[in-house]
Formats: structure tokens, C-alpha cells, sequence
């Protein structure tokens, strides 16, 4: 294998294989990246065994061939070269890359590409695709949401495409966020359903473009922008039927400024305990006082002017949960539909958003 390129060409797409690959070194040879040479461009493959990233970039390719080297320390070699320096790549016969650039050079250790797993290859007949904008908006709405615990099936947000709309869903069991939005004209005919890895929207979110292809088959799910495939394999497991958790009937209905809430909240949460992160809401006609109290540090009070006429009202959250649904929500003003103190809570946008947003929350005891 022999290649030549410009720098910028191979260094976007080695940055973007940097969240792919493997960096516990459970396996050594998924800390590599398969490299192959074409006629007239690299082809560099990363993945895990559960998230994948395909991507090519032009190239004078004078020798075609396939190898797999460390990603990581490709990546930082092209990264300390100048600017708008062409990078030279040789293999050798001793299963290393001689890398030069100007006076610059580097023998890097390969392994062979016969050890590389075998990354699943989409078709994208269903010419499914997107608006990647709204669904990284999307994305950032859900994200937070995302667990990283036993429960395998809520590591991920389920994703539902239907006949013009998309749906994303996220819980960890104490909050459960919803994001929708319409996409006209889009066809898929069967509903599709399946639980997407937090690292593959992690990965999506670094994506740039103005759209966005979508495929799946049996096991995996398939993302295009531009030259670029990201594959994941879909996480098994039944998710929770998000539907009934939404509450359809909380009488009370709070009416606040999104900002004045957020800074207030941000204020007491300085002395909640570290643990728990509890604020106290105590809810009146047309304000609310919140409080917070640490036996270490002190306590904290603030009052914010809300649109209210249900009754009087305690009760307690998590700071920073409330914290994650206000900075993703962008209207200036927030509703938050309450029942009682021990029930759900319902918050989203006071006008509807273009991007459905629903935000439910647990409350707490404090």
C-alpha cells in the first residue's frame, strides 16, 4: 500500500473515528482502524462491535491494499504536522506504515487486516432521510435521559419513524423525555422501532450536513452523511411503554419564565446536598418559593413570579433534572402540569415548538 493526501483531508475523518474506536483495549485490534488503499481514494473503517464508522476521503494512491493501524496514534501524528502539508503513507513488509510529511517521519506498527471484524455493509433502498439539523435538535432533548446501567434496554433512546414523523424517547426511571417532530413526505410504510446506543447519537451529534440517510436491517442501524456510514448494532430488550408514563390529566398548570426559573434554580441548588441535588418547591398563587438546605453549608431561598391559580403546593425535585429539561427547552416562558405532590409532573414549551417536546419528572422527597 502506498498513498499521498493532503492533511485536512485525512484529519476530519480521523478526528471522527477518535469516539469509535475501542480505548480499553479489551481487544488490541479494535484500538485500530482498517485503512484501504482504492484507486482513487482511503477507505478508513473504525468500530467497537457495537458502534461502527465508515468514511473515505481522496487520495493519489499509487499502490491499492488493506492494512489496520492504531487510530489514536495516527491521528495525533497527523495532528502535530503543519498545515496544508501533504502526508506521504508506505507499507512495509514488516507490518508497518512509514508515515512522512516535509522533514517529519514515523514507522507506526500494524496488524493484519485479516483479524479486523467484519463491519455490516447497509443498502439504503428505502431512501429514508432527514433533516439532520432537527434531529441532533432531537437528540440533545433525549440525550441526558440516557442511562448507563444494567437495565441493557435503557442505555439507549428508542427511536420510532413512521409515516411522516419521528419520534425519540429517553428514561432513566426517575425522568422520561420525549422529543417529535413531522417530516412531510416521509414514506417508510411499516413503523419502525428500535433502541438506538447512546454512543451512536453521541457520534451523530458531530455529524455536519444538511441531511441525513437512514436504513436498518435485522440487527443494526445505518446513518449516511455525506461519504460518512455510521453503523449501530440495535440494543435488544423491550422499552418501557413510554405512552402510559406521559400524565394526561394533572389539573394544575404552572406558567413561568424559562430564564427566571433556570437562574433561581441554579441559585438554591448551591446548597443541596450532593447526593440528592434536592430543591423544595413550595407553590402559591402566582409564585413560587424554592429552598434548599445542607447541614454542612447552610441553607438557600429564592422566589420566582409564576402565572398560577390551582391549589397551594409542596413539593420536591432533583436540581440538576430540572436544570437538563431548561437548557434544552428554547421558548421563553416553560408550563409545568402538576397533579399532587407525590404524582409525575408534566413540563414542556408554553407554545408548541416545531420539535414536539414533553419532559416528564419524578418528584422527590425532601
Amino acid at each position: 500500500m502506498k498513498f499521498s493526501t493532503k492533511k485536512e483531508d485525512i484529519a476530519r475523518e480521523l478526528q471522527l473515528l477518535q469516539g469509535i474506536v475501542e480505548k480499553r483495549n479489551t481487544m488490541p485490534i479494535l484500538a485500530n482502524i482498517l485503512v484501504n488503499a482504492k484507486e482513487k481514494e482511503i477507505e478508513l473503517i473504525g468500530t467497537d462491535l457495537e458502534v461502527g464508522l465508515k468514511t473515505h476521503f481522496p487520495a493519489q494512491v499509487k499502490e491499492t491494499g488493506s492494512i489496520t493501524l492504531s487510530g489514536k496514534k495516527v491521528f495525533e501524528i497527523i495532528k502535530s504536522l503543519p498545515e496544508g502539508k501533504e502526508v506521504n503513507f508506505q507499507e512495509s513488509d514488516d507490518l508497518t506504515m512509514q508515515i512522512t510529511s516535509g522533514e517529519s517521519e514515523f514507522k507506526v506498527l500494524c496488524l493484519s487486516k485479516e483479524d479486523y471484524p467484519q463491519v455490516p455493509e447497509p443498502k439504503f433502498e428505502n431512501k429514508i432521510v432527514f433533516s439532520l439539523d432537527k434531529f441532533q435538535e432531537m437528540i440533545d432533548r433525549v440525550y441526558f435521559a440516557i442511562t448507563q446501567e444494567q437495565r441493557y434496554y435503557l442505555s439507549g433512546a428508542l427511536l420510532i419513524v413512521k409515516d411522516n414523523s419521528m419520534e425519540l424517547v429517553s428514561t432513566d426511571g426517575h425522568r422520561l423525555a420525549y422529543t417529535a417532530n413531522t417530516i412531510k413526505d416521509l414514506k417508510v410504510g411499516k413503523e419502525i422501532r428500535a433502541i438506538v446506543a447512546k454512543k451512536t447519537l453521541s457520534e451523530l451529534r458531530k455529524f455536519e450536513d444538511e441531511s441525513v440517510e437512514f436504513d436498518l436491517d435485522e440487527s443494526n442501524l445505518f446513518f449516511k452523511v455525506e461519504q460518512r456510514t455510521l453503523i449501530s448494532r440495535i440494543i435488544e430488550g423491550k422499552f418501557p411503554d413510554f405512552e402510559a408514563v406521559i400524565p394526561k390529566d394533572n389539573p394544575n398548570t404552572i406558567t413561568v419564565s424559562r430564564e427566571e426559573i433556570t437562574e433561581a434554580v441554579r441559585r438554591v441548588s448551591l446548597f443541596s446536598t450532593e447526593r440528592s441535588k434536592g430543591i423544595k418547591f413550595f407553590i402559591e398563587k402566582n409564585e413560587m418559593r424554592l429552598f434548599s438546605s445542607n447541614p454542612e453549608m447552610g441553607e438557600a431561598r429564592d422566589k420566582v413570579a409564576i402565572d398560577y391559580k390551582g391549589d397551594e403546593l409542596e413539593i420536591g425535585f432533583n436540581s440538576q433534572y430540572l436544570l437538563d429539561f431548561l437548557s434544552t427547552v428554547k421558548s421563553d416562558k416553560v408550563q409545568i402540569e402538576f397533579k399532587d405532590s407525590n404524582s409525575s409532573v408534566l413540563m414542556r414549551p408554553e407554545i408548541e415548538e416545531e420539535v414536539k417536546y414533553h419532559y416528564v419528572l419524578m418528584p422527590m422527597k425532601l
